[in-house]
């Protein structure tokens, strides 16, 4: 069972530069929500309460005015400062001592996922005791990700990145699940010709012990990486017409804590005070309203 997550919200966006020359991606607005809110709310819908949230050195203070420590949430917040990219894995290495001797999730900053199942989906990856468990999305140009081969058993066989060749149209999404060994075998990865410690490396150690297993998104599910402009606000794009249309909102993460009974109509209504008068507050307002 994994009760602890990670997000790894550091990285220099130089695809969105010069944006982010003066703020973290991760804190520009998918529509009407900073983009951190959505890997958050996946860890919610999770029911994971305790999150390491990690950042590049000097930018803590800009996330703690958003999302403080999430006793608003319901939820255990803590942060840990990134003083470069090191690569994925770099997350377990500086995360150790807050995963401790649990198993651990780990969702990247800039990845967006969205299904009607989704939810259903998460509570299921969340009973991983043995092994790791990785995420994958049909994708129309696989050699553009890195993409995993699978059997009829959902047992990875085969790992590439970015291979020319087709080898599968399944590529690794943003959203992994691991037992406590991650930490052992992130320390014992080397740096690739980049400098930087490699995920594909780190679940191939996975594979070759026979533990590394795969799910798919399903077809009614979307994956978004919204590393590039345009795939920015084409993710934006994409939330606001889903809540215009529905009237419901992706990634409220105070109807998520509400709905998981993590806080009650108080909560809402600080949290409403705390972002003043805007149609985000409003939302909440009508949370309250029609919440029995």
């Amino acid at each position: 069972m994994i009760k602890k997550g990670i997000i790894l919200a550091g990285g220099r966006g130089t695809r969105m530069s010069p944006l982010t020359k003066a703020i973290n991606k991760q804190l520009l607005p998918i529509f009407d929500k900073p983009l951190i809110f959505y890997p958050l709310s996946i860890l919610m819908l999770s029911k994971i309460k305790d999150i390491l949230i990690i950042v590049n050195k000097g930018e803590l203070s800009q996330y703690k005015k958003i999302i403080p420590s999430g006793k608003n949430l319901g939820i255990k917040i803590t942060y840990a400062e990134q003083s470069e990219p090191r690569g994925l894995p770099d997350a377990f290495i500086i995360g150790e001592k807050f995963i401790g001797s649990d198993n651990v999730a780990l969702i990247l900053g800039d990845n967006f996922f969205y299904g009607q199942n989704l939810t259903t989906q998460l509570l299921n990856y969340k009973k991983l005791k043995k092994g790791a468990k990785i995420i994958l999305h049909k994708v129309k140009k696989p050699d553009q990700y890195g993409v995993a081969k699978i059997n009829k058993k959902y047992k990875v066989t085969h790992i590439k990145e970015k291979p020319k060749k087709f080898i599968s149209d399944l590529a690794i999404t943003g959203l992994y699940f691991f037992d406590n060994l991650v930490c052992k075998y992130s320390k014992l990865l080397k740096p690739s010709k980049r400098g930087e410690l490699e995920i594909v490396d780190l679940i191939n150690k996975y594979k070759k012990k026979g533990n590394l297993k795969a799910s798919l998104l399903g077809r009614g599910g979307a994956w978004l990486d919204t590393g590039s402009i345009d795939d920015f606000y084409k993710t934006s794009a994409f939330v606001s017409a889903i809540e215009k249309r529905q009237g419901l909102k992706v990634a409220c993460i105070e109807e998520i804590a509400l709905s998981n009974g993590w806080i009650n109509k108080r909560e809402i209504n600080n949290q409403i005070k705390f972002y003043g008068k805007c149609e985000y507050s409003e939302y909440l307002k009508n949370l309250i309203i029609t919440k029995k």
